[in-house]
């Protein structure tokens, strides 16, 4: 990915299971609401995540499981931008800075895109990770 910060996205991962634990701690903090959310094919998913502070070193990152699978890397929100991984394009998995939020937007939903979506957000060493079972479409596109 052109201009993608690849140690971060490395790092990212390498914390995702030490910081998951409840010995991460820190003054930021990042949420989802929790609960489902419900949609049916073709409709468009916003899913929020907030975080309590920003700033210039800050990176969101977006995440999707799958049942028996691990987390895939979406995007990243850094430096004001949003990088997309290759495999989730931009056209239909987007994200833009609101407020104190980088909700992830997937347009067009299709019955693979049930899964829970976790979002992490980095400044400096320190990390909150919290991953909310938003299980989009799960329920609906049973019986598609």
């Amino acid at each position: 990915i052109q201009g993608f910060p690849p140690l971060e996205y490395l790092t990212g991962l390498s914390f995702w299971m030490f910081c998951s634990s409840t010995e991460c701690k820190g003054e930021e903090k990042v949420t989802q609401p929790p609960g489902d959310v419900i949609l049916t094919q073709g409709q468009t998913a916003t899913l929020k995540c907030t975080f309590s502070s920003l700033n210039e070193y800050s990176v969101l990152y977006w995440y999707k499981q799958e049942v028996n699978s691990y987390p895939k890397f979406i995007l990243t929100y850094y430096g004001g931008k949003i990088y997309n991984s290759p495999e989730f394009v931009k056209d239909r998995f987007d994200a833009e800075l609101k407020d104190s939020s980088v909700p992830l937007m997937i347009q067009d939903l299709h019955v693979c895109d049930s899964a829970v979506y976790y979002c992490a957000l980095r400044m400096g060493v320190m990390w909150d990770v919290l991953g909310a079972p938003i299980k989009s479409l799960a329920a609906a596109f049973c019986t598609i």
